[in-house]
């Protein structure tokens, strides 16, 4: 079914009522006793005991040649893009004649990295969380998933996790907040999880830092119609994939294109599901300009561009970009080397996605000599007195 653009409307998700409350919970219950807690949760939730996984080297895991050699590229170019990242951020300072300014970069010391592997164990997942963490510097990166699938714990391992955590959902976000058997509380939280992990993080923003609340995958392509249908179907199907809430949206002004592709998606069973579902949908504008401008309102977390009448430019709005048909968004979620862990619903306005950069502190530094002393004192005492700060004032005056 072909859908206007003025007529499509996105539908909100977020956690209910039951799970913020239940959520609330949870978390107060590990906060005030701690192991005992967070040992009982992950029994009644998964059925498994926490466990503290000793890691091995990459190599002693043994996984088949073909599949350790894609591991061990896709470690090569997301840690290169990592480190082109932190390239472009540096301790700098500079002089004028009233003193020394500046900044020093410097890494977040314990961070954890959730990885989920309840419907699937997310291997690429270990490698997009731990090494961009590792590039920055952080030093305590500790793992968490309820998956021990040894491709996953290989990965984990190649990336440079320092403990890892058999351990997933609230009580996973709780114990990397709070701190676990011996295992210290976290600094920063990254990496996706369902509605409920959603939830525990949104919930800790208070005492831990996090890279951002992830919702279900979402991908828009816009097109003029000169892509393969066989490709733009399957980019579609692929992240539709990810959660039974994923979306992807397919965005063309050609509506022959659009129509042959809806019969497409129609006759072909493993598609035509998810179009019901309205997870696969197709969206007729108007115009170029249209279709620009229902992108930049979306926000979409991976967006293809895919039409030769809109530029890289034109767009803003986006967690990450996508150009041509050749550059599928599953390149991305596995091996191209930018992250694969991005905004969703419309956060992209505000927000990229996890990098480098959400590893590290930016602090400023102020060296003011004698005459910065005196004058710029003076400068500030009629600020402080018109905010009614009378001590501010007495402090500049005394050094003025």
């Amino acid at each position: 079914m072909i859908t206007k653009a003025a007529d499509w409307l996105r539908i909100p998700l977020g956690p209910s009522d039951g799970v913020r409350t239940m959520v609330t919970g949870m978390l107060k219950r590990v906060q005030d006793e701690g192991d005992l807690v967070i040992d009982q949760l992950a029994l009644e939730f998964d059925n498994v005991k926490p466990t503290l996984i000793t890691l091995k080297p990459f190599e002693e895991y043994n996984l088949d040649n073909e599949l350790a050699d894609s591991i061990l590229i896709a470690h090569k170019r997301i840690e290169a893009f990592a480190k082109f990242q932190l390239g472009g951020v540096k301790s700098h300072s500079y002089r004028d004649e009233y003193g020394t300014f500046g900044q020093n970069i410097s890494a977040i010391e314990k961070i954890g990295a959730y990885i989920p592997g309840g419907r699937y164990p997310l291997i690429s997942t270990a490698l997009m969380t731990l090494i961009p963490a590792k590039v920055a510097g952080s030093k305590t990166r500790i793992a968490c998933s309820p998956s021990v699938n040894p491709a996953l714990l290989a990965a984990a391992s190649l990336a440079g996790a320092t403990r890892f955590i058999q351990l997933g959902g609230v009580q996973a976000i709780a114990a990397l907040a709070y701190g676990y058997q011996n295992t210290p509380g976290v600094d920063l939280i990254v990496g996706p999880g369902n509605i409920w992990v959603n939830e525990a993080k949104k919930q800790l923003q208070c005492i831990v830092k996090i890279d951002g609340l992830a919702g279900p995958s979402e991908l828009l392509a816009l097109c003029d119609g000169d892509q393969p249908l066989e490709w733009l179907a399957l980019d579609a199907l692929a992240q539709a994939e990810h959660d039974p809430f994923a979306c992807s949206l397919i965005v063309s002004e050609n509506q022959d294109w659009l129509c042959r592709l809806d019969r497409y998606l129609e006759n072909n069973k493993q598609f035509s599901n998810l179009v019901k579902a309205n997870q696969i949908q197709l969206i007729k504008t108007e115009s170029v300009e249209q279709s620009i401008e229902f992108s930049e309102s979306y926000a979409p977390e991976h967006l293809m561009l895919c039409h030769d009448g809109i530029e890289e430019k034109d767009l803003s709005n986006y967690g990450s970009l996508f150009v041509g048909a050749n550059s599928a968004v599953a390149l991305g979620d596995y091996i191209t080397g930018p992250n694969h862990t991005l905004p969703t619903l419309g956060s992209a306005r505000q927000t990229g996605g996890l990098s480098v950069n959400t590893f590290l502190r930016i602090q400023t530094i102020q060296k003011v000599n004698d005459v910065g002393r005196k004058v710029l004192s003076k400068s500030a005492m009629p600020l402080a007195k018109a905010e009614g700060l009378m001590s501010h004032y007495e402090s500049l005056k005394i050094r003025s």
